[in-house]
């Protein structure tokens, strides 16, 4: 499947209301907000102020550093092949595959509709470009989607796992070769 316009994702449960936001970006300020209300409200009934995040709380972790990036594979061969490689010439830490997931896009003047392999990457955000540039020389697509969010928070010693991961690349701007 090639891409002509943002398509329409099917999925159940949570994984809905994230692909939700994926495509609308003028969302995301608002839906992170969202995210730390329970803890402000919290803290009102408390009596106590709200805490606010910031790197120097202690991890280190630098907002941003990290992304979440998103492909789609016609099936789950390719999918794990381009996630395999990915993964040894560590342009990423880690590659999720959501298998059966329902794309409904406009191609070509026609409404397509397609069964597809939907592959959640982290990595560096500063490797994003190398990502997306092997993706696309790879990808069977004419026009491969690889979209990346920033990771603003989450598990410290994760996001701290995922440049160890993918260090060597970011050092030294190349991936290393296999053996």
């Amino acid at each position: 499947m090639s891409w002509g316009r943002a398509p329409v994702v099917l999925l159940g449960g949570g994984a809905t209301l994230l692909l939700s936001f994926l495509w609308m970006p003028a969302l995301l300020p608002v839906a992170s907000r969202l995210l730390l209300l329970p803890r402000a409200l919290l803290s009102m009934a408390s009596g106590s102020p709200p805490t606010q995040h910031s790197s120097a709380s202690g991890s280190g972790y630098v907002p941003g550093s990290v992304s979440a990036a998103f492909v789609t594979c016609p099936n789950e061969k390719v999918a794990k092949e381009i996630a395999r490689a990915v993964v040894e010439k560590r342009l990423a830490a880690c590659v999720n595959l959501i298998p059966q997931i329902s794309s409904i896009y406009e191609w070509k003047g026609k409404i397509e509709e397609d069964s597809e392999v939907l592959m959640m990457i982290k990595t560096q955000s500063s490797l994003v470009p190398a990502l997306t540039e092997f993706v696309r020389s790879v990808h069977p697509y004419e026009v491969a989607e690889v979209i990346a969010l920033p990771v603003e928070q989450g598990n410290a010693p994760y996001l701290h796992w995922v440049h160890q991961a993918t260090a060597s690349v970011s050092h030294s701007g190349t991936a290393p070769s296999s053996a």
